[in-house]
């Protein structure tokens, strides 16, 4: 006969220890022993999108982050790992008072371990935040994008945009304009001045409207010094607003529109790799070279909130527009048969023009 199985001991209540109270111990333990773990109010980091490969986003984060972080600040310094914490022993009787001591010398050392760089749960699906610690995000992103658009070399393959965030806080409408009242005067509050625009993006949030957003923060930037100016063609500064869960992530960079947007896949592109891609804006409007930019800005300037379409542009040469109606006219006109004499009279260029617009 076999013997019967013993249960493990109860508590003294009868209820056993939910799994949730045990993960909930074991995430408070990590987030004591290495800074926040998730992306929170009061942090300042690197927001990056990416594509469907988060964990090899990171690995390529640390590794360029690394690269220009020991660039421009030098390498990074770390403790001795065989290094414990200072404390002398037998010297306090006291229990409690060298419990103290203790967890305060721990809590100094673990400070000391603090990385850089740290990648944080950010709230969304394909975007990564790096928390960084003694670095200015805006300098460190901006040099990285500033070396690649000079050498076009590739360091990437799956992280898209880059943006560094300054600052971050609760994104409630009052919060954000208490919040920003304080951290855009740096940039605009007199006697700086400066053009602007603001580009808002939010993921997993509901509650936030757009329009209120961008109306409240340009009314922030303009109560700081009446002479900044909205720029939406080539602003001097880009107010960066990113909004995950309840988060709001802020940030003023610069060249945002000469560095495609922050984006590390198309900052490395050439003018010619960009008109092969593009043939519609490669179109002449009159002077090659100025067409392309042309057609480049509108494509970058369609709408400064990212995830519209950029496909649904007018086009600036008001001829092309022109055009288009005598070949409609031409169409039914030969369809019909009455007058064919009048296809002779129709340019054959207003045939490509429309295949553009559409």
């Amino acid at each position: 006969m076999s013997a019967p199985v013993q249960q493990p001991p109860q508590p003294a209540d009868g209820k056993r220890k939910g799994k949730a109270q045990y993960v909930q111990a074991k995430r408070a333990r990590r987030c004591d022993a290495g800074g926040p773990r998730q992306l929170e109010p009061g942090l300042q980091g690197i927001l990056i999108t990416c594509n469907m490969n988060e964990r090899k986003c990171v690995e390529e984060a640390y590794s360029l982050l690394n690269e220009y972080g020991d660039d421009m600040y030098g390498p990074e310094k770390f403790t001795d790992k065989n290094q414990q914490p200072s404390g002398d022993e037998g010297e306090d009787d006291d229990v409690e008072a060298a419990l103290k001591k203790e967890v305060d010398d721990i809590r100094a050392f673990t400070e000391m371990r603090l990385r850089r760089f740290q990648s944080v749960e950010s709230g969304a699906n394909n975007v990564v935040f790096i928390r960084t610690l003694g670095i200015e995000p805006e300098k460190l992103v901006h040099h990285i994008l500033q070396d690649m658009y000079k050498t076009k070399k590739k360091k990437t393959r799956v992280i898209l945009r880059m943006l560094p965030i300054s600052g971050t806080c609760k994104a409630f409408i009052e919060d954000m304009k208490r919040y920003a009242e304080t951290f855009l005067e740096p940039w605009f509050k007199a006697p700086n001045k400066g053009t602007f625009q603001i580009v808002y993006k939010s993921r997993n949030n509901s509650h936030m409207n757009r329009e209120e957003v961008i109306k409240e923060l340009a009314g922030v930037v303009g109560s700081l010094n009446s002479e900044n100016k909205v720029d939406l063609t080539n602003p001097q500064y880009t107010v960066v607003v990113e909004i995950i869960k309840a988060v709001c992530c802020l940030s003023v960079v610069k060249d945002y529109m000469l560095f495609r947007k922050y984006n590390l896949q198309e900052v490395v592109k050439s003018a010619k790799d960009l008109s092969q891609l593009n043939p519609k804006q490669a179109a002449p409007v009159g002077n090659g070279k100025e067409a392309k930019l042309e057609s480049g800005d509108k494509s970058s300037q369609s709408d400064p909130a990212e995830g519209k379409c950029n496909q649904e542009e007018v086009p600036g040469n008001s001829e092309e527009v022109k055009q288009t109606k005598p070949m409609s006219e031409t169409q039914v006109v030969n369809e019909g048969g009455s007058k064919p004499e009048l296809a002779s009279q129709v340019p054959k260029e207003p045939k490509s023009n429309e295949n553009d617009l559409t």
